[in-house]
């Protein structure tokens, strides 16, 4: 798992010591995510299945998508959708992804690099490996996290965040076990570059073999925790998680988990994509591509998709069913 990474962790800021009279949160739930297929065919992890819509909030769904070491011609993307209501947040570990949409926005994100777009009132987009990638074929790694909007942004315009991996806040902790990328929000006081409309933090940590990690976390954010990759314990229980688990937590001031001292050959280190926000509490109405917040509006997007007030696909991009045909 490249990511973005550091030649020596030592020299990167620390986390804080926390000491036994820290409120650590309880694990609440542990879920392992069911494997399907989303777009054209590319393997999923679906983080969030079976978990409450009252623990996610503000999250919406959460898939791992790989890790597959693709053949050439294999990689696979999606064909040209609609989205109103959320935001979606790609982040690639390995390999490459580009993104296009129906209003202009988008690019090529690789190791480390997330694609943030705010659906809002509403957009077409495609999700694709670049033409390269699937004549070669190659590893392909990454997740995409759809984050709600709060009744009074999701018909905000669409906007796009192309952020690079090195843009992200690095540290460790005080023994330097392990490399906390900050993507949004605030870890310990160092910010990432995700802006975002309710306060939230996303970070991906990697855990050495037998290191612990003591985080401080919002106390009003909710926590999900997710195995990328790799085995270890949560909680100050140390319950067992591996890789394709959610942790869910309780109330409290901070998270506590380690990587177990032995790993597998194709895991070195525990890979964890942590989440957490404030929730927004409103009601959510869902089906497909968009989110909101009562049925009269699901069905309004409906009626505005197929009457193309969502976008037009541009004309650059016809045919456009493939998503693997050639790009600008």
């Amino acid at each position: 798992m490249p990511a973005i990474t550091v030649d020596n962790v030592l020299v990167l800021p620390r986390l804080p010591r926390l000491d036994e009279t820290t409120a650590f949160r309880k694990v609440r739930t542990v879920t392992t995510a069911p494997s399907g297929f989303e777009g054209e065919g590319f393997p999923v992890r679906r983080a969030f299945a079976g978990v409450s819509t009252t623990d996610l909030d503000p999250f919406i769904h959460l898939d791992q998508m790989g890790e597959v070491d693709y053949a050439p011609g294999e990689p696979r993307g999606t064909s040209w959708h609609p989205h109103r209501g959320f935001e979606t947040v790609t982040y690639i570990i390995d390999g490459v992804f580009d993104h296009h949409d129906s209003h202009g926005g988008g690019g090529t994100i690789t190791n480390g690099d997330t694609q943030w777009m705010t659906a809002g009132s509403g957009l077409l987009h495609i999700e694709a490996p670049p033409e390269h990638l699937v004549l070669s074929g190659g590893l392909f790694h990454g997740t995409q996290l759809w984050v709600n909007l709060p009744r009074a942004a999701k018909m905000n315009p669409p906007r796009y965040q192309d952020i690079r991996g090195r843009e992200s806040a690095l540290l460790t902790t005080p023994d330097g076990g392990a490399l906390i990328r900050v993507i949004a929000g605030e870890v310990a006081g160092h910010r990432g570059p995700g802006s975002t409309f309710t306060p939230i933090t996303i970070t991906h940590v990697t855990v050495q073999p037998g290191a612990q990690v003591d985080l401080p976390w919002q106390p009003d954010f909710n926590a999900l925790v997710y195995v990328l990759g790799g085995r270890g314990t949560v909680g100050t229980d140390r319950r067992p998680i591996r890789t394709g688990q959610l942790a869910v937590h309780g109330p409290g001031d901070a998270l506590r988990f380690d990587a177990n001292a032995g790993q597998d050959s194709n895991t070195p280190a525990l890979d964890l994509y942590i989440m957490g926000g404030q929730p927004i509490r409103e009601p959510v109405a869902q089906y497909g591509p968009f989110v909101m917040n009562t049925r009269d509006e699901l069905i309004q997007a409906f009626e505005d998709f197929q009457a193309g007030r969502l976008g037009v696909v541009p004309s650059e991009r016809v045919p456009h069913t493939d998503g693997q045909g050639s790009r600008p």
